[in-house]
């Protein structure tokens, strides 16, 4: 089987869905597994409802009629027969949602945030495969929940892969299918997320368990570039990356493939194509066996919003092992996201980022026993193959507070 995954931004609008048509019909749907995201920003929507209902801000029924009415209006574009069961389809599991609001009793909100916020996949993978149907690409949507099965880590569940190939296997490789990128279940049958933009990784766990001729991704972009446009001028295609180099990349922060995503391809030697849903006569980004890059040149990675916390023993006496273990189970405990490292005789210091709110609690169990300061909002860049030019450049960009390099990769603290 072939696996294609499609980003929000690929289904964002009617014009945006009937553009995958053009793609499928392009590329061939035949033995095909498709995982598709929420719609454009439309997670982004289904967190001002949980932060409503956690909050309870009063404007809940308002954000819940926002995402009805969004996805209304794009089957009203492209469905001209409005008795279509999608309707009603769609109605059932706004039902389910405002019912889980009112039945709720649990105050985790990691887990209200998952029972929550995967009705943005099952909404657009509902919408998607039922106009493929009423144009006469015959596919089956299938719930992901029932197939891939995790631990009870809300926000950014553990695959049980066992079960998880288990129950894969059981899909028929003739078919098409339309299925939910992000999303999983656990042994109480209750929903869980693989972490933020964890649809790649839903390809790759499909892609391996089938054993998959290929998986693509199809992006808003021509492929993998050496850096965001968005923040770098003359940003270049990269046209095959290996495997080793694409997690280098991901884990440093490479926004446009998710972290997990490439371990699974790597162990069955699966090659991944990134690929533009708008020119498909560009061959994109393969990644694979090979050469680390096509063409070799320095990868900037930035990530925003970083904290940088240094820190150091009450008493002036050397960080030792048993304060580095201890300082790294605060940071754990609290669920911190460690982006780099470094340390000295008398200091630690730690980039992070705080994706679940948790900083204010590390910090103050922290200054109960370390001298700790502390500086927001910092910016880290990370170059890959990085050459002399190309540190200048990033150095130029601010205050430099803290320069590491290991091995041809530079990071750089920048305020």
């Amino acid at each position: 089987m072939k696996i294609y995954k499609f980003g929000g931004a690929s289904v964002k609008d009617a014009e945006g869905i009937k553009n995958v048509v053009r793609v499928l019909r392009n590329e061939g749907f035949k033995n095909t597994l498709i995982v598709i995201s929420a719609m454009g920003k439309m997670t982004n929507a289904f967190e001002k409802i949980i932060n409503s209902y956690q909050h309870k801000t009063g404007d809940l029924q308002q954000n819940i009629a926002f995402v009805r009415e969004y996805h209304l209006a794009i089957m009203n574009a492209l469905f001209k027969n409005k008795s279509n069961p999608v309707f009603r389809e769609v109605e059932t599991l706004f039902e389910e949602l405002n019912k889980f609001l009112a039945t709720n009793t649990s105050s985790d909100y990691n887990f209200i945030y998952d029972q929550i916020v995967g009705y943005g996949e099952l909404l657009s993978t509902k919408i998607v495969s039922a106009y493929l149907n009423e144009i006469g690409i015959e596919n089956q949507w299938i719930d992901v929940r029932k197939y891939i099965k995790t631990d009870d880590s809300y926000r950014d569940a553990y695959v049980n892969w066992e079960l998880t190939s288990k129950n894969i296997s059981t899909l028929n490789p003739n078919k098409l299918y339309i299925a939910q990128g992000f999303l999983g279940e656990d042994v109480l049958g209750n929903t869980t997320t693989l972490g933020r933009e964890g649809s790649d990784y839903t390809a790759a766990i499909f892609a391996h368990c089938l054993s998959a001729k290929s998986l693509t991704i199809w992006k808003d972009v021509d492929g993998v570039l050496n850096a965001d446009p968005r923040y770098f001028e003359n940003a270049q295609l990269l046209h095959q990356i290996s495997y080793s180099e694409a997690i280098e990349m991901a884990f440093y922060g490479a926004s446009v493939i998710h972290p997990k995503t490439l371990k699974p391809l790597e162990n069955k030697n699966i090659p991944l194509f990134v690929r533009s849903f708008y020119n498909l006569n560009s061959s994109g980004t393969t990644v694979g066996k090979g050469i680390d890059l096509i063409p070799e040149t320095p990868c900037f990675i930035l990530k925003e919003n970083q904290i940088l916390v240094s820190i150091s023993a009450l008493d002036f006496s050397f960080m030792v092992e048993s304060n580095l273990s201890d300082i790294f189970k605060i940071l754990h405990d609290n669920k911190l996201k460690v982006n780099l490292i470094q340390n000295s005789a008398i200091s630690f210091s730690v980039c992070i980022e705080d994706k679940y709110n948790n900083f204010q609690q590390f910090i103050t169990e922290l200054m109960l026993k370390y001298k700790v300061s502390v500086m927001e909002n910092v910016l880290l860049y990370t170059i890959r193959h990085a050459t002399e030019k190309a540190i200048n450049e990033i150095e130029q960009k601010g205050e430099v507070l803290l320069k590491q390099e290991t091995r041809g990769t530079v990071q750089l603290v920048i305020k």
